[in-house]
């Protein structure tokens, strides 16, 4: 077997007119090897800019179309796309959270304005983030539907004819055989056919193709792509999200009017949410007791019990992490979790005025809270006079203990609950018609009360202890703890598409990647001894070793059909069973068709 290689850095020390030459031969090459050296790909071949004549407004538009359409281009956007999901991925999104993105401004006032005008907390509606989004579906589209009509064109036409000279081509093999041409023909068609090639003869030569998965991979990645992208657009503009936070025994209905917040795509119809209801019966976690991950979570499990429809028969389920309820398309997830002690309060004249479980909001891992406790009507001092009641609550479900100079919490399970409290009175300003966040209390319009000292009150309350308010004003008891559970409602349409679109895509890729393209020809003419001389060459659409050993195999095959004739001068790197070898052509010398 002979073969002939090349240094790939031997292209970098050439002259200038050793280029000259070498370009004068691959256009030769191609002259020579005509149709049998056309692209074995759809991509629609690229002209230099510099080779253009000059160009008015419709030429530079036609370039600017071809740029933007092209597979470069496709990949720049597409990787723009990743780069500019990052910041959405590590920045709080209003979309998401806006009490995180207001923490985010409060925490960083420096970035944070720089942050704004550069759309960094509304990534996904941005304007850059539409542009290369929309950029990227044009590109995807104008590429994929001349592609397509060529490659369809290809499938229904045969393979080319076979060059004048084979021995131009990457892989070439011959020998002599006594066997008669047409036979050698019929033998290399069928031989061809068995493995599953695309085959035919033509005048004095087999013409054979086969890697056609190779393009349709590579189509059926860049359709998915655009799959994905329409699914994406398409949940965006008729999503619906939003968030409740139930307390132990409480319910949601999916209606507007329960969440707490919603937020929905601009082509989202209101009145089509799903129609179900659920009730929180109990909330357990676990947390690690020991070791290095102590106070980790271990589990976190919503005991809820749901109907489907109005009328829909009650049915129990476990929310999980990562694991909601599912409800005709429509996802509840677990989201956060928290402590909601139960208080009561009476009024001057011992009458129970108020009695609820209060949400308070977790202010680190180990669930030490905060909030705010709010009596609104129906609280009458020793007088009779109505007044409105408000109390800054701090809550530790495991308290360190007194003395211990700290009042956060020393594990997230409830071992040791505290409930720290410091009153108010006056006006709330709920009366006023303005929103307020009900964890937190406008002491603006509110006075303190005072202790026997003459300081704020304040006192720390174990389950049953009761505070009692100064001059007669009544008390606040710490009744008992229930616990809270926020969920996160989702409808997502169209993520069924973007799941299948994903996993089009990565076989699409495979098949791009691990497919190659390739010609054969087998050529069988009766030499001027009446000998019949054949002759097999491949071209592949890039340069690989396995096109070789391709080559090799089938001419094994073939010649046990079609021996070696005996003669007289037998090349010594011939194989002695078969009678054949295997040139690889010189890497310096790609043929045309061959791409780099």
């Amino acid at each position: 077997m002979s073969n002939t290689t090349s240094d790939p850095s031997s292209q970098e020390r050439e002259r200038p007119d050793e280029r000259e030459v070498r370009a004068e031969q691959d256009r030769e090459t191609a002259r020579e090897l005509g149709a049998a050296g056309s692209q074995l790909s759809t991509a629609p071949r690229e002209e230099a800019l510099a080779s253009l004549p000059a160009m008015g407004v419709i030429g530079w538009i036609r370039w600017f179309w071809r740029q933007l359409t092209s597979m470069r281009v496709a990949l720049i956007l597409l990787f723009l796309l990743s780069l500019g999901a990052i910041p959405g991925s590590l920045i709080p999104q209003n979309s998401v959270d806006e009490l995180k993105v207001q923490t985010f401004k409060g925490l960083h006032t420096t970035v944070s304005p720089i942050y704004e005008k550069l759309q960094f907390f509304d990534v996904y509606s941005s304007v850059w983030f539409s542009a290369i989004y929309i950029l990227l579906f044009v590109s995807l589209i104008g590429c994929i539907v001349p592609r397509t009509g060529t490659f369809i064109g290809q499938l229904r036409s045969r393979p080319p004819l076979a060059p004048k000279r084979l021995t131009r081509l990457p892989a070439y093999t011959t020998w002599r055989t006594e066997a008669e041409p047409a036979q050698v023909h019929e033998a290399a068609l069928a031989m061809m056919r068995r493995r599953r090639y695309r085959a035919h003869v033509d005048g004095d030569a087999v013409a054979a193709e086969k890697g056609y998965l190779r393009e349709a991979g590579n189509l059926m990645f860049h359709i998915a792509l655009i799959v994905m992208l329409v699914a994406f657009a398409w949940g965006q503009l008729f999503k619906s999200e939003g968030a409740k936070l139930v307390v132990e025994g409480d319910g949601f209905s999916n209606t507007i009017t329960q969440y707490d917040n919603f937020k929905s795509g601009s082509l989202f119809d209101n009145d089509g949410l799903v129609p179900f209801s659920f009730t929180l019966d109990d909330f357990i976690g676990t947390y690690e007791r020991s070791g290095p991950q102590v106070g980790t979570p271990r589990t976190y499990e919503a005991h809820v019990t749901y109907s489907d429809g109005a009328y829909g028969k009650p049915k129990k389920k476990v929310i999980k992490v990562n694991e909601p309820l599912v409800v005709d398309g429509t996802k509840v997830y677990l989201n956060a979790h928290g402590y909601a002690p139960v208080v009561s309060v009476k009024d001057g004249r011992g009458k129970e005025v108020y009695k609820a479980a209060v949400p308070l909001l977790p202010l680190d891992n180990n669930v030490t809270s905060s909030g705010a406790i709010k009596v609104m009507d129906g609280y009458r001092d020793k007088n009779g006079k109505k007044d409105q009641l408000g109390f800054q609550a701090f809550f530790v479900p495991t308290f360190a203990g007194s003395g211990k100079g700290t009042m956060f919490s020393q594990f997230p399970a409830a071992d040791m609950p505290v409930l720290a409290l410091n009153g108010f009175h006056g006006s709330l300003g709920v009366d006023s018609g303005l929103a307020q966040n009900v964890y937190q209390l406008d002491k603006s319009k509110m006075k303190e009360f005072k202790d026997s000292k003459g300081e704020q009150l304040k006192q720390r309350l174990l389950v049953g202890e009761t505070m009692k308010l100064p001059d007669g004003a009544g008390s606040i008891t710490f009744e008992g703890l229930q616990e809270w559970a926020s969920f996160q409602i989702s409808e997502q349409p169209a993520s069924g598409w973007a799941l299948t679109g994903a996993i089009g895509a990565i076989a699409g890729l495979a098949g791009s990647l691990f497919i190659q393209r390739r010609r054969v020809w087998i050529r069988a003419v009766r030499g001027a001894d009446g000998v019949t001389v054949v002759e097999m060459a491949g071209l592949g659409r890039s340069e690989s070793a396995k096109l070789p050993e391709e080559l090799a195999d089938l001419a094994v095959t073939l010649n046990a059909v079609a021996p070696t004739a005996p003669g007289p001068d037998t090349d010594p790197d011939t194989d002695p069973d078969s009678g054949t070898h295997v040139v690889a052509a010189s890497s310096a010398e790609p043929s045309e068709g061959a791409e780099k």
